[in-house]
């Protein structure tokens, strides 16, 4: 303890030291037209407004951007917290008295709140570190701005260098913390053991396409999509109130063999049940990315509509994995991504409810807080053994990461369940699991199991319950019969290294 005493007032002084002869080297700057720039620079990052707004900017384009974008507001926010709430509080510290700078570069309304350390340089990094995590391209356009709001607060005289650099030290370590909680999805298409015999069709000659224009946000037009790159092929357009996959099996009926595959653009759903009818009648599939989340397009690796269209024309594909799920005694239900029951399935028949009038994201948060608010857990036996869960998830394949955020496969083709619940016969189970998710502990807490199986029996007992597939619920019931099947779908994609 006295060696502490001794040496941190030496450290203290020696830093004390470097931060003022750092800022009169930056006082002494000559004036310059850069000085108005990195005054409006410093008050545009203010309650980190700046990187809110390229936050929005960014979340207009799918994939990696809005990736990049929702993982930098999140960074944000924790490094706000952090520098708000512990540092400033934890660490008083005077700010650089006014004269140490020209007139001309101070800011007309300085902060008054402790110096150490900068929340606008722990904002900046956090929100840069983030961005580039996602997207490494949109990492290196932000970095430079965000080391310009770093310096503006030494050369605006409100903050010693050591507050920027540990601010900046701070935000970019929270930033790469939200890994634990939300890992990155590999660039990587899941890998495919297995090619698939399949024909190429140039133009898209013999393929018939459904075509949801209700699904994805806008950004991408499948009708002008199909029209200019398979001038060739056969639409069908998707009605509301219609049951759409009937009417592609009439027109396959009606065709015969002059349709050789078939085509799809929508959300998971619209492609899940063009695939089961794709699989039973033994053509391939081509699917165009045309939903919200796309979660089998990224993880097929055929995002890219025009690489699929290059896929068709050269005839190549690979076979991978349907899962199945029977409900009672009723026709197999079949999911290319996930099925789920218990808490899920109530949380998009909300979601559906309100999407309309608040719009999908609201929409799922408001559901999501209902359901996590009202759910009850199930009385179910798995395999024969007998639970109470508050939800069951099964996945096609194994999902990465572990924990209850899984997120992409690394295979398409492994014949395996991914199977995850969420235990409910375990005292203060939600409060348990809601903990050890949030300190990423779920591999060591007792109210999470997750298990792989080529099968799973799922008896519930109590009333009915419906199940989720791919976002679309089913009817209810009390027997649920999950299976993986191998190998039984031919996808066109790209061969890939």
């Amino acid at each position: 303890m006295r060696d502490v005493q001794t040496w941190l007032p030496k450290i203290t002084r020696k830093v004390d030291a470097v931060d003022r002869d750092l800022a009169r080297r930056s006082a002494a700057l000559p004036r310059t037209a850069a000085d108005p720039g990195l005054k409006a620079l410093s008050t545009a990052a203010n309650h980190s407004a700046l990187w809110l707004s390229v936050a929005a900017g960014l979340a207009v384009r799918k994939g990696a951007p809005r990736r990049a974008a929702l993982r930098g507001v999140a960074a944000i926010a924790a490094a706000s917290a952090a520098t708000n709430l512990l540092g400033k509080p934890l660490f008083p510290r005077r700010r650089p008295a006014a004269r140490l700078v020209p007139r001309h570069r101070r800011l007309s309304d300085p902060p008054r709140s402790s110096s150490f350390p900068s929340g606008h340089a722990a904002s900046a990094a956090a929100f840069a570190t983030a961005v580039g995590m996602e997207s490494p391209a949109l990492g290196l356009a932000v970095a430079p701005v965000a080391a310009a709001v770093g310096y503006s607060r030494v050369h605006t005289g409100v903050h010693w260098p050591s507050d920027v650099v540990c601010g900046a030290a701070i935000g970019a370590g929270l930033a790469w913390a939200t890994r634990r909680w939300w890992p990155l999805r590999p660039d990587e298409a899941a890998a495919v053991r297995h090619p698939a015999d399949v024909p190429a069709l140039r133009d898209g000659e013999g393929v018939l396409v459904l075509v949801n224009p209700g699904s994805g946000d806008g950004t991408f037009d499948p009708e002008h999509w199909v029209s200019t790159r398979w001038p060739a092929a056969k639409v069908v357009l998707a009605e509301p109130g219609r049951d759409v996959v009937a009417d592609l099996a009439d027109r396959l009926d009606q065709e015969g063999a002059t349709i050789r595959a078939l085509g799809v653009a929508g959300g998971d759903g619209t492609v899940a049940a063009v695939a089961a009818l794709a699989t039973t009648r033994g053509i391939p599939l081509a699917v165009l990315s045309a939903g919200t989340l796309n979660h089998f397009a990224r993880d097929a690796g055929v995002s890219d509509s025009d690489s699929v269209a290059d896929a068709v024309e050269q005839g190549t594909a690979a076979r991978v994995d349907l899962g199945g799920v029977t409900v009672d005694d009723r026709p197999t239900r079949w999911f290319l991504n996930t099925a789920s029951i218990g808490g899920y399935p109530d949380l998009v028949r909300f979601r559906e409810q309100w999407t309309g009038r608040w719009g999908k994201w609201p929409a799922g948060a408001a559901a999501l807080a209902r359901v996590l608010y009202e759910s009850s857990p199930l009385d179910v036996e798995l395999n024969g053994v007998r639970r109470q869960v508050w939800i069951l998830f099964a996945g096609n394949g194994s999902y990465a990461p572990r924990g209850f955020a899984p997120s992409w496969r690394p295979r398409l083709d492994g014949g395996r369940l991914d199977v995850r619940y969420v235990r409910a016969d375990v005292p203060w189970s939600r409060l348990r699991f809601v903990l050890a998710a949030m300190t990423g502990a779920l591999h060591r807490s007792r109210t999470y199991v997750e298990r792989e199986h080529r099968f799973l029996d799922v008896r519930v007992h109590g009333p009915a319950v419906a199940v989720a597939t791919d976002g679309e619920i089913g009817a209810p019931g009390n027997r649920f019969a999950f299976a993986a099947h191998g190998q039984m779908l031919s996808v066109y994609r790209r061969e890939l290294g």
